[in-house]
């Protein structure tokens, strides 16, 4: 009798250890969509500062702060060009403007990028 039942133990244990992991206090999670997503406190220090400029209307640092970013590479939701506008994250010891950079939709999203636009998190306030 208690052989038949370690088998449906082991699954609860799996199950229940599944779980806690995905809803665990990980840098990194997903939405729905599938997107990877990370929270305001989990970004860098300047990327949270540029975010502080974003909600005050600025004043940006870069000339290039708040232009069209077009999506070409069609990893964020498809728009109509001008509805999602970058700004750029500070690197500390880079010479140019570094890899960084935050997107806004107009819709109120806001995304995360460290690696020039190749992946980008939706970031959770």
């Amino acid at each position: 009798m208690l052989l038949r039942s370690v088998p449906r133990l082991l699954l609860c244990l799996l199950v229940f250890v599944a779980g806690c992991s995905a809803t665990g206090s990980g840098s990194v999670s997903a939405r729905a969509d599938g997107t990877a997503t990370v929270r305001v406190a989990q970004l860098p220090a300047e990327a949270r500062q540029t975010l502080a400029l974003i909600d005050r209307g600025g004043p940006f640092p870069y000339a290039r702060d708040g232009v069209v970013f077009g999506n070409f590479e069609g990893l964020l939701p498809q728009h109509e060009r001008g509805y999602y506008h970058e700004y750029t994250v500070p690197t500390p010891g880079s010479r140019d403007r570094g890899a960084r950079r935050i997107v806004t939709g107009q819709g109120g999203e806001i995304y995360y990028t460290d690696d020039h636009y190749k992946s980008f998190r939706a970031v959770r306030r």
